[in-house]
């Protein structure tokens, strides 16, 4: 009963509090994709993005702060922003683990001019397109292939076997969501795909100033 009303608020995430003129970019992927990377580099290259700090109700990992690498919360202080109808978009990645992005976050970034750029799971972004039609720009970073993406998430050395298998189970039934992002950008080398990023960024904050 919980869930489905849970589900239910999430389907009326947007409401007429959300500033009509803020922008934003989002950037989704499979992990090890590449996104963060993308991100990164972005944020150095366009002075009118601004990161989005996500809301976690995991535990910090190493030297992680409050306020500058997540929002870090209680499982149950998150269930009670998700009933207040206080996030732009929200998922369960695990049992008892929720990332989202939350509406003062985003209000935070617009009320500076800024554009709020996004790095999140796939059905976070496609939530936040959903939210704000065109006024975000969804774009799909996606690996060459399964295999590729599995020595990748190998090569990191962060994941058991088994972790790794369950990343990639998770990548596929992402994948298939790639066509219904605004844009797929295709990571097979660096250097092109970071040009491509960029030119893409270019383009949406164009149309932003006419």
């Amino acid at each position: 009963m919980i869930r489905k009303k849970e589900n239910t608020i999430r389907q009326k995430c947007f409401d007429a509090s959300l500033d009509s003129k803020g922008k934003v970019l989002i950037f989704s992927a499979p992990s090890g994709a590449g996104k963060t990377t993308i991100v990164h580099h972005l944020l150095g290259k366009f002075p009118a993005l601004e990161f989005s700090i996500s809301a976690t109700s995991r535990a910090p990992r190493g030297n992680e702060k409050d306020g500058m690498d997540y929002y870090f919360m209680t499982p149950e202080a998150f269930r009670e922003k998700i009933a207040r109808n206080e996030f732009l978009e929200w998922e369960e990645v695990y049992a008892g683990n929720y990332y989202g992005t939350t509406k003062s976050e985003a209000e935070r970034v617009w009320g500076k001019g800024r554009v709020l750029l996004c790095d999140v799971d796939v059905k976070g972004g496609l939530n936040i397109k959903r939210t704000l039609g065109n006024r975000a720009l969804a774009v799909f970073v996606q690996p060459p292939s399964v295999d590729v993406l599995r020595e990748r998430l190998q090569n990191r050395n962060t994941d058991t076997p088994e972790a790794i298998e369950r990343r990639l189970r998770k990548a596929k039934e992402e994948l298939s969501c790639a066509p219904q992002f605004d844009k797929i950008i295709i990571n097979d080398h660096l250097e092109k795909t970071l040009k491509e990023a960029e030119t893409l960024v270019a383009e949406f904050l164009q149309k932003e100033k006419k």
